[in-house]
């Protein structure tokens, strides 16, 4: 990946993360990294890391072979108009992270038949700990690694099909947020029953990173490591029932499933 280059066209939060994560990785060189926005100012921090900052979207697809496209979807048809006239089949490979647009959709607004993917990772890829799914069009196995490779910089990456791309964006970039309001609820519990808010932030930030790589490690059910902490008549198992009284598994599937209804509108 050393040889090819990438812009990233619309750096606000997901974008300058994803930058970010690229050059904490080194998979790139950072002059071979193109960062773009309105407000250079806001991305400034970026060049100081290295990479190169423009406001010319066009400038950064000259210079590029991955073009990423990090806007919000009623903006990437205006983006793609802007830049499409320096998009050279057999040279560019794009990669859409909007929400709702198809890989069709993107391919109908371009002038060449290039290979198109859909993208959805979450603001963790700033510290290389992103999931990330993607689908492509038109795109030749080894197109599909080079991508998924651009992707496993920020953490990890797996290739689905197009249909659970909704999907995967609940899951995934929505699902981080609520993870944190899981850990802000955690530590409002452990402020309730003595700890400072400092302290107690510590203990459960720990708690939830050693629950998840767990479950990585051991390629487990979480109801199986449940069961390693439930002793009978415990204080465990009661908290649990408690939470499960008060619909906390409940509420949190239909959280799930209101925002996936919600995007597929």
């Amino acid at each position: 990946m050393k040889n090819q280059k990438i812009c990233v066209i619309g750096c606000g939060n997901l974008g300058r993360s994803i930058v970010k994560g690229l050059l904490n990785k080194n998979t790139f060189d950072s002059n071979h990294v193109t960062a773009t926005r309105r407000n250079v100012d806001l991305i400034a921090d970026l060049a100081t890391e290295g990479a190169l900052v423009t406001s010319d979207n066009c400038e950064a697809v000259r210079n590029s072979n991955i073009i990423l496209v990090a806007v919000k979807p009623y903006n990437v048809g205006k983006i793609i108009h802007e830049i499409k006239g320096e998009i050279r089949k057999g040279q560019h490979v794009l990669v859409s992270l909007a929400t709702g647009l198809t890989t069709e959709e993107i391919s109908e607004m371009l002038d060449h038949k290039i290979p198109v993917f859909r993208a959805m990772p979450n603001i963790a890829a700033n510290i290389s700990e992103s999931a990330t799914c993607i689908c492509s069009r038109d795109a030749s196995p080894q197109e599909t690694k080079n991508i998924k490779a651009v992707f496993d910089c920020v953490g990890e990456s797996l290739i689905i099909n197009e249909e659970l791309m909704e999907a995967a964006t609940i899951l995934g970039a929505c699902g981080i947020a609520f993870v944190f309001r899981f850990i802000r609820a955690m530590i409002q519990g452990g402020i309730q029953i003595g700890f400072d808010a400092n302290t107690a932030k510590q203990i459960v930030s720990q708690t939830v990173k050693g629950a998840a790589e767990m479950l990585q490690i051991n390629d487990d059910h979480p109801e199986s490591e449940i069961d390693k902490v439930t002793t009978p008549k415990g204080c465990t198992i009661v908290g649990l029932n408690e939470m499960e009284h008060q619909g906390f598994s409940s509420a949190l599937i239909k959280g799930i499933v209101t925002s996936f209804q919600k995007i597929e509108r």
